[in-house]
């Protein structure tokens, strides 16, 4: 049987000055920058076998489809599977070392690591995830698809076909802007997982802009 890949593509870098946790809050695209990475990662897959392309509901990542689509003269799809995990935070200004996660008026969201308390289970987010990706190696048999998505909803499908626990640090997951986690099938069965960052130059650009800011 022939082997089918279906590439999972996070969005790139989104347009956010106030420095929100966004969510699935609607009216957040893609900084220029952002426009860039998409582009890069549609470069990436230039030599690719696609037909078959779907993304998120949300802004960012349709836009990051668009010319991946455009490429192969392909329409984007609409898989509400593929959105970004619910958040408690959502809406709201919160970040490593600014002392969100001290605050006591928090903790009772923040109690259960595990699951977690704060937002969608992981084990949601990785059924829904799951369920998307078989259907996109469906509909690409033998060939190629792209979904576009978010991170923590890769990571965690990801770490799901690999059979690792679903909670873990979010600093280590391998997950970059406008990444490829890229899942090749025999058949129904997952028998390799790839991964690539076809727009590191950009990425790289952007962390050096932040850090300049002393974000």
């Amino acid at each position: 049987m022939s082997e089918t890949v279906v590439h999972v593509l996070r969005h790139g870098e989104v347009y956010n000055p106030e420095g929100v946790l966004y969510g699935r809050l609607p009216g957040f695209r893609l900084s220029e920058l952002g426009v860039q990475m998409a582009k890069a990662a549609a470069q990436g897959l230039a030599e690719r076998n696609v037909v078959h392309v779907v993304a998120s509901p949300l802004e960012r990542a349709q836009q990051t489809a668009e010319p991946i689509a455009a490429q192969f003269g392909l329409p984007v799809g609409v898989d509400e599977r593929l959105i970004e995990s619910a958040n408690w935070f959502e809406g709201k200004k919160v970040s490593p070392g600014d002392g969100s996660f001290r605050d006591p008026r928090n903790w009772w969201v923040l109690r259960d690591p595990v699951t977690p308390s704060w937002g969608e289970a992981y084990q949601a987010i990785a059924e829904r995830m799951f369920a998307a990706l078989h259907a996109a190696r469906v509909a690409a048999e033998g060939r190629e698809a792209v979904l576009v998505s978010h991170q923590l909803p890769i990571w965690t499908l990801r770490r799901y076909v690999e059979r690792k626990r679903l909670w873990h640090d979010p600093r280590k997951r391998q997950c970059g802007l406008a990444s490829l986690t890229s899942f090749h099938f025999d058949g129904a069965k997952v028998v390799g997982i790839g991964y690539s960052e076809p727009a590191a130059h950009l990425v790289a650009i952007s962390a050096t802009a932040r850090t300049a800011k002393g974000a």
